[in-house]
């Protein structure tokens, strides 16, 4: 219930509602929007990168997660439900907006290190995979559920004053001003109260070890052995190398998937929402399959065969643009008034569904794997390493995508980096000793 509790912060204001909101209305232009988001989403995720592996060492020795689960769960609601004094015109508004997503990325992400870590204590090793893709399918279904109720009955058009739905915006919320769009921020922080307390009602926590400021002495001695062990540990080390690559290349995907089809389909808010939606509904099926795949063969051929289809896929969306398919074949543009009538449209919806069916076993895979790797003793702070890995390199593929777009001026082009990366992750991948994944698989 936690990947359902924290996913409408992923689906709604990092991706299809709060961020376009921001850039779009409240930003002085567009462009000043997409850097000054990038600029917060950069410094949380410093933050996050020199400090998960150090809460998750202190977690490892003071035994319980709960309590920091709980801590780091408070940023996440007050920073989620401080976005909606972000108004156009409200003073500091923009300021308002960055300081409330930066603390509340802090706390989706801090709080998801040891919710992670909390797996190998509720199930067997070969059941591993199974809970997992079932928490990410989970998570899908909470994100798609949250989207439908943002667009269809809280975020109206500024012109029509209409939701995706047809109706007025409930409540009474003001579409001149993009209240529902605001709006997404408190949905977000009143659904992660509501939906997180099974978790701390009911999965039980490991006992307490020590008290945390004893802890936090031994947190710093044993972060040092655990970087020192990484290093050395060969295996670890180059799936942690590998993660960087690919997780680097899924987020930029994400991050420009939906300005590619506005750019190259001209697409508007309708288009890219619907497409959000079908993303989450292919997700939720590809991570439930990925995980019964990941319990039946391992989680390493589940994280090849992902990666394969991912970039097939992104060869063809840099094949579309709107009077084009692979590149060469010529076709008619999209009839004014019609929603995915061209063979382009068609064509990205289905390479889109692909995208989310693959992208939900990729993570859960992902992290089942680490839980193999990583050391009884150490899962949590593993798994601190693991977010560090991520973030400590988050910016290279929007970076790359940016930099490509802007020598070559092409999309197309641009979004090629992309696969750069994944390709990089499958190479590294591959050389993670085929033994070590077998065992860690059949345990």
């Amino acid at each position: 219930m936690f990947d359902w509790a924290a996913q409408p912060y992923f689906t709604l204001i990092t991706t299809f509602v709060f961020a376009p909101y921001f850039a779009a209305h409240l930003a002085a232009s567009p462009a000043e929007g997409q850097s000054l988001w990038g600029y917060a989403t950069g410094a949380a995720g410093l933050v996050i990168a020199l400090a998960s592996p150090f809460f998750g060492a202190v977690a490892d020795a003071a035994g319980r997660r709960k309590p920091w689960i709980a801590a780091f769960s408070v940023m996440l609601i007050c920073g989620a439900g401080a976005l909606w004094f972000a108004a156009p015109g409200a003073p500091g508004a923009i300021a308002i907006a960055l300081a409330a997503y930066a603390l509340a990325s802090l706390g989706a992400e801090f709080a998801t290190v040891f919710t992670n870590a909390m797996m190998p204590d509720l199930v067997g090793p070969k059941r591993l995979g199974r809970l997992s893709g079932i928490g990410w399918a989970t998570g899908y279904l909470g994100g798609l559920l949250s989207l439908v109720v943002v667009l269809g009955f809280l975020a109206a058009d500024a012109h029509t004053g209409r939701t995706l739905l047809g109706h007025l915006p409930a409540f009474g919320l003001d579409p001149a001003t993009f209240a529902g769009d605001r709006a997404s921020g408190p949905l977000t922080a009143l659904w992660y109260v509501v939906f997180v307390a099974p978790l701390f009602l009911f999965v039980p926590d490991t006992a307490r070890k020590m008290p945390v400021a004893h802890a936090m002495g031994l947190g710093f001695t044993r972060l040092k052995a655990s970087l020192a062990h990484a290093r050395s540990d060969k295996t670890l080390w180059l799936f942690l190398a590998a993660s960087m690559g690919y997780r680097d290349a899924l987020t930029a995907l994400f991050a420009f998937g939906g300005i590619y089809a506005a750019g190259q389909l001209g697409w508007r808010t309708m288009q890219i929402g619907l497409f959000g939606i079908l993303l989450t509904i292919t997700g939720t099926a590809g991570a439930l399959a990925g995980g019964f795949l990941d319990d039946r063969l391992g989680p390493k051929p589940v994280l090849v065969g992902a990666m394969a289809i991912l970039i097939g896929c992104c060869m063809g969306i840099v094949s579309i643009d709107r009077d084009t398919i692979l590149f060469v074949i010529d076709v008619a543009p999209p009839e004014p008034g019609h929603l995915f009538a061209s063979a382009p449209e068609i064509l990205y919806l289905v390479l889109g569904g692909l995208i989310g069916a693959a992208a939900g076993p990729l993570q859960a895979a992902s992290r089942t794997l680490l839980v193999h790797l990583a050391l009884p003793d150490r899962i949590t702070e593993t798994f601190g390493l693991y977010a560090f890995a991520g973030k400590a390199t988050s910016f290279i593929g929007p970076v790359s995508v940016a930099l490509v777009t802007s020598i070559s001026g092409s999309q197309r082009i641009g979004i090629s980096a992309i696969i750069v990366l994944f390709v990089v992750g499958a190479v590294l991948l591959a050389k993670v000793p085929a033994r070590r994944a077998a065992q860690g698989a059949a345990l």
